[in-house]
């Protein structure tokens, strides 16, 4: 009888910790309950149901955190976000200036550090990591910290664009952000197709020829640096002196193929201007005697832009840069818009800010102007 009572306590015990487990792996807002997501490597990583503290792990991956509003809950930032930079074109940084004072994880581009990581306190309960086949790879990250890591593409706002509404609908999903996200992907859609109505017609006429130079890739660089596909020329209609059929989007020409190109207007992105000062593509313009026979630098045509990519592509800037160059070539189809002002509406939807005049002022007030020649 004896033997017989144990055995129920027994399976007691036992159905009572099975139905617990159950509960916490079901259940949503309650601690130590645990989910599955997908990431974009496709491998199925088992996560907390609710993470209170994030890491953001690569290039452009801690934009996405403050677009869906979730940056309180940042537990640690990579080395990059506590410096100091005279220059600096990361609105969604500008928007949150606590970030210098946070804990340093690792360095810049997915160099973590796994050893620092678990010094962290409070310990991080969720790793998001983009580009994720730089630095560590994710899964050799979460065996060496034992905590979940999910890879994210970047993506872009061209052929990419689902992939990055992708990626920002999974964060949204694991942080129980998805009306966010949804609220930033139609505004991002509505932009877009804003600047595809106001010059629908006008593409059909053609236009004038634009070349872009100065965008930055894993740093500064001169004039010769360029997009063919500049998302916001493919917004506006205009037509790109650099697209020269397939090949890769980010290109540095030859000096002599932008003289033959000649372009009607030039756009400098302001990213250049962190070049020694006798490299940026302003002093080029300025002194190389090649330059000075295009039209664009006899007439005065040459403006510039904010900085189209800073730690991944800045998705509110190439917005606001795209309503600009639509005002410099249409006028009249952007007669209501003021870019500064577009700019700062789009900076604060997007991350909280208006910050438009502190990147400005970074690049000496000369975003959204002629350049002085």
């Amino acid at each position: 009888m004896n033997r017989f009572i144990k055995n129920i306590f027994i399976a007691t015990v036992l159905l009572a910790l099975v139905f617990s487990c159950g509960k916490n792996s079901e259940q949503t807002g309650q601690a130590g309950a645990y989910k599955t997501a997908t990431d974009y490597l496709g491998r199925t990583v088992s996560l907390p149901e609710n993470p209170a503290h994030i890491i953001c792990s690569g290039a452009g991956c801690l934009r996405y955190l403050v677009y869906l509003q979730c940056q309180d809950r940042l537990a640690a930032v990579d080395s990059l976000e506590t410096r100091d930079n005279f220059f600096d074109a990361r609105a969604y940084a500008l928007a949150n200036p606590d970030f210098k004072r946070l804990p340093i994880f690792g360095e810049m581009r997915g160099m973590d550090n796994p050893e620092l990581i678990l010094t962290l306190d409070p310990a991080p309960d969720l790793i998001f990591k983009t580009y994720p086949e730089m630095g560590h790879d994710p899964e050799e990250l979460q065996e060496k910290t034992g905590i979940p890591v999910i890879a994210l593409n970047y993506g872009d706002l061209l052929a990419e664009r689902e992939n990055f509404y992708s990626s920002l609908r999974l964060m949204a999903q694991i942080m129980d952000k998805q009306k966010r996200a949804e609220a930033v992907i139609a505004f991002i859609d509505a932009c877009i197709t804003d600047l595809h109505n106001r010059t629908k017609d006008i593409k059909k006429q053609g236009g004038k020829t634009c070349y872009i130079g100065g965008i930055a890739f894993k740093g500064p660089l001169g004039l010769q640096s360029t997009e063919t596909a500049y998302p916001p020329f493919v917004f506006t209609g205009t037509v790109n002196a650099a697209l020269t059929g397939e090949g890769p989007s980010y290109i540095v020409v030859s000096k002599e193929k932008i003289v033959e190109w000649d372009p009607d207007i030039i756009f400098i992105d302001c990213a250049t201007m962190q070049s020694d000062p006798r490299a940026n593509a302003v002093y080029e313009l300025k002194n190389d005697p090649a330059y000075g026979t295009l039209k664009a630098v006899k007439s005065g045509e040459v403006y510039a832009v904010i900085p189209y990519n800073w730690y991944a592509q800045n998705y509110g800037s190439t917005l606001a840069n795209a309503y600009f160059i639509g005002k410099v070539l249409y006028p009249e189809a952007f007669a209501d818009i003021e870019p500064e002002k577009k700019a700062d509406e789009i900076y604060q939807f997007l991350v909280g800010k208006a910050v438009f005049t502190e990147i400005n002022k970074s690049f000496g007030t000369m975003i959204f102007k002629r350049v002085d020649l």
